[in-house]
């Protein structure tokens, strides 16, 4: 049976504001030579607004990509943040309607990359309000990284204050943006050198910038970092990251790992997205080198199955050999989403009802079910064996119809 796709899902409202932050980043560049700009509200907004709008185009593609990640995430502030500026992208899509100087050729409009800025920006938002309720998710942010953003905030207006206050006493330094400037540029070690203290006391609050900035850039930088080592540890673990869970829907979820896991695996693969949740650490991996969803968890806890999404599952397949073990995550499964397709595999025969029971919708025997093609194939029974190709071979029927 085929499953319908949705087209304005999660992944939808995430690849959109992708995209447009590509074209605005690529629009702002465009845009920073511009000859004259001469789009639609040309005449109606000033010049001096029109080149700043070129000249932020870029600035607010990298944001809009920035908030990308946050939607990857389900994060309710960057669902906030892609709806504000998917607007500002597109108005600065109709202000940098601009010619464009090119060698040998002379001004081209620019309306090949803002013309189209403009359209997907408009049509993301529709995506962005429909998958509202998918960014619910607050910004969880550790110690470490409250701690690197404090730091960094802190320093930055230490320099920017000081170096103010001290403006007599620096060469080029007068303005308020002069000293942000100097403390940006000391604080991350580039170092220009257009603005240098004159004084005793300068120096000594230069040296000071240098230390503060310089630990406070640090301790940011590994804040960041931190994400990314822990998702490769993740990785080499046999685990998925929370970015990648986060994108799931309609997925299947399988319940712990086992023999007959394993013809489930093979029929899935390329099917429909699925996440195993497996306890072995070493099948975890094994999994994982062969490109196969995994979590590494008790697959009865209620956590990981919240981590795999059971909330948007199209269906939960518990198929272990442990019927009891099969029966408990069952049970926390059909707990957590009463309304999702639930099919187990019994082991034993006297195990099927307790498996219905505990929240399965579909129990079946597969050792039942082989003994009784086996069993009336003895019994001279004509046609089992084709009974036994036709199950096997019933996907492919109906690939082949398609």
């Amino acid at each position: 049976m085929d499953r319908p796709r949705n087209w304005l899902g999660a992944r939808t409202a995430i690849i959109l504001p992708v995209l447009v932050a590509v074209l605005s980043f690529v629009t702002g560049v465009v845009n920073i030579s511009a000859v004259s700009i001469s789009g639609p509200l040309g005449d109606l907004i000033p010049r001096s607004i029109q080149r700043t709008a070129g000249f932020t185009g870029a600035l607010t593609g990298f944001t809009l990509l920035v908030s990308a990640i946050g939607l990857r995430r389900r994060l309710r502030i960057a669902w906030y943040a892609t709806i504000v500026l998917l607007p500002v992208a597109a108005v600065q899509g109709l202000v940098q309607n601009s010619e464009v100087p090119l060698p040998l050729i002379g001004p081209v409009p620019s309306s090949a990359v803002s013309i189209p800025l403009v359209v997907l920006s408009l049509l993301s938002l529709p995506a962005m309000l429909l998958n509202r309720r998918r960014f619910d998710r607050p910004v969880d942010l550790s110690t470490a990284q409250l701690a690197a953003g404090a730091a960094l905030i802190g320093s930055l207006m230490y320099g920017t204050a000081g170096s103010y206050a001290l403006r007599d006493e620096f060469t080029n330094l007068s303005t308020a943006t002069d000293a942000f400037y100097y403390t940006l540029v000391t604080a991350s070690t580039v170092g220009y050198g257009d603005v240098t203290p004159q004084s005793q006391k300068a120096k000594l609050f230069g040296m000071s910038v240098v230390v503060l900035g310089t630990a406070s850039f640090a301790i940011a930088l590994g804040s960041l970092l931190g994400p990314a080592i822990e998702k490769r540890l993740s990785e080499a673990l046999g685990n998925m990251t929370d970015a990648q869970l986060d994108l799931l829907e309609n997925h299947v979820l399988v319940l712990g790992h086992g023999d007959l896991t394993e013809p489930i695996i093979e029929e899935l693969t390329g099917a429909i997205d699925f996440v195993v949740i497996t306890p072995d650490t070493e099948t975890a991996t094994r999994l994982q080198q062969q490109d196969i969803a995994v979590l590494t968890a008790d697959p009865s806890d209620e956590e990981p199955m919240q981590r795999a999404g059971i909330e948007d599952a199209a269906a939960v397949v518990a198929a272990t050999n442990d019927d009891a073990q099969d029966a408990l995550a069952i049970l926390t499964a059909q707990t957590l989403n009463p309304e999702v397709n639930i099919v187990a595999g019994a082991t034993d025969r006297e195990n099927i009802e307790k498996l219905r029971r505990a929240g399965a919708d579909t129990v079946i025997s597969p050792a039942v079910l082989g003994g009784h093609l086996i069993v009336q194939s003895a019994l001279g029974r004509k046609g089992m064996e084709n009974i036994a190709d036709h199950l096997l071979d019933v996907n492919d029927e109906d690939d082949a119809e398609l």
